[in-house]
């Protein structure tokens, strides 16, 4: 039989080159897809396993808590003298679920940390609020038997929720490092100072309505629960994680879960005020400053998908 070193022949027999494949478009040898970065550090399964477990939770729990509020009832674990504040707590959990839900489309732990380091901080903060307060947890004051047991699951869930973020952070940092990934698309100068500000501002005021509720407490717009000022509190200080973590990793492309989390929490927000506006005193400082926090994260998350977008 006779062999061809360079080609092949075709019907008419005519040589033509030999080929390894399937022809591609122009240019597109050595490109990777834009939607992962190269190198870095693998993620784990269980950061995966976690945020989604965490996501369908925080959909169903964090909704009930928004509904009710917006009906004007406190449906927290705790006894709160107005319904706002756990109905904020369940705006943060709803709005987040959805980017928890894409922490597993991410090619390296890089791409989700923004959001996953926040989201250890409410689990671990939330639980050590719990067993501070648990004086005024539904189980030990009373009263009807649904929130009763709503708190009693509240603190076994957390207490799982918590345990499990630290051993899969654990295990995501005993993982080869890798390479650095190079930043794919850089933060534009003009918003650094910007972030600084808004992440400073809310890692602030979560950290004083933790460590002095009574004196930070008093400030807040509407009445609130020593509970009440250190549960807000810590989902401030995971906002402000988040926030300065954008900074910290100057690649669009490493932020992207983030960007999708903070303008849907915004959203949630700004309903949630608008409906029980009667309960917030707008004429005080306090309201001004958390309506232009609130306001950052929409700016933020909008401005950061157009950028990426157009990036892409």
């Amino acid at each position: 039989m006779e062999m061809e070193t360079v080609g092949m022949r075709d019907r008419d027999g005519q040589s033509r080159p030999a080929s390894d494949g399937p022809a591609g478009p122009p240019g597109a040898a050595g490109l990777s897809h834009p939607s992962h970065l190269s190198g870095g550090r693998e993620l784990a399964p269980g950061i995966v396993v976690l945020s989604t477990a965490v996501a369908l939770i925080s959909l169903g729990v964090g909704g009930l808590l928004l509904v009710a509020s917006l009906t004007g009832r406190a449906a927290g674990p705790w006894v709160s003298p107005e319904a706002l504040s756990p109905g904020l707590l369940g705006a943060a959990m709803a709005g987040t679920a959805p980017a928890l839900l894409t922490v597993g489309r991410a090619g390296t732990w890089e791409e989700a940390r923004t959001l996953v380091w926040p989201l250890a901080v409410v689990l671990t903060g939330l639980f050590a609020v719990s067993l501070l307060n648990a004086g005024q947890l539904r189980i030990a004051t009373g009263g009807p038997l649904f929130l009763a047991l709503f708190s009693l699951g509240w603190v076994a869930t957390l207490a799982l929720l918590a345990v499990a973020a630290v051993v899969c952070l654990t295990l995501q940092y005993r993982r080869p490092p890798g390479v650095r990934p190079a930043p794919v698309a850089p933060l534009p100068g003009w918003s650094k100072p910007l972030l600084a500000v808004l992440g400073a501002g809310w890692f602030g005021v979560g950290t004083g309505l933790l460590v002095a509720p009574e004196f930070w407490g008093a400030l807040v717009p509407w009445q609130v629960s020593r509970a009440d000022a250190q549960g807000l509190g810590v989902w401030a200080v995971a906002l402000g994680v988040g926030v300065l973590g954008s900074l910290a990793e100057d690649d669009l492309a490493r932020i992207r879960p983030a960007l999708l989390a903070v303008p849907v929490v915004a959203v949630a927000f700004g309903v949630l005020l608008a409906v029980r506006a009667s309960a917030v005193d707008w004429g005080s400082g306090a309201a001004l400053c958390l309506v232009g926090l609130v306001a950052g994260l929409l700016v933020t998350g909008v401005s950061g998908r157009l950028l990426w977008s157009r990036r892409g």
